[in-house]
């Protein structure tokens, strides 16, 4: 039960990282203020550049970590398990993840600066 409110919270996590790009592009045009916040505007660049300083490093995603360690050797059994393992993990070599992840976290980058965040007036 805990393993699978690990992947759920990896899935939330993912979908926040990659969600959000669109959605402060989709905000910027419609001139939502919540793409502006900054808070959120942080949160969403530090996200990625945790996970490419990860990817750069080598090191094993924490969540993905503590989920196999509770899971043991048990394998893909659930359904939660089963159906966000297939979202959220594929077969790719780690070079080819790590250049997707840079590439995204430089558009991230640059989407922080053509929209940059702004501090509420009072």
């Amino acid at each position: 039960m805990l393993a699978d409110i690990i992947l759920v919270t990896h899935f939330l996590f993912v979908l926040f990282v990659v969600g959000s790009l669109p959605l402060i592009w989709i905000g910027a045009w419609m001139r939502a203020p919540f793409v502006r916040n900054p808070r959120f505007r942080v949160a969403h660049l530090s996200a990625i550049l945790f996970v490419v300083g990860e990817s750069l490093l080598g090191m094993v995603c924490p969540l993905t970590w503590m989920e196999d360690s509770l899971r043991g050797t048990q394998t893909e059994s659930g359904f939660i398990q089963r159906w966000l393992h297939r979202i959220l993990f594929y077969d790719f070599p780690e070079g080819v993840l790590t250049a997707i992840y840079v590439l995204f976290a430089l558009l991230v980058a640059a989407t922080y600066k053509l929209v940059p965040p702004h501090r509420r007036r009072v």
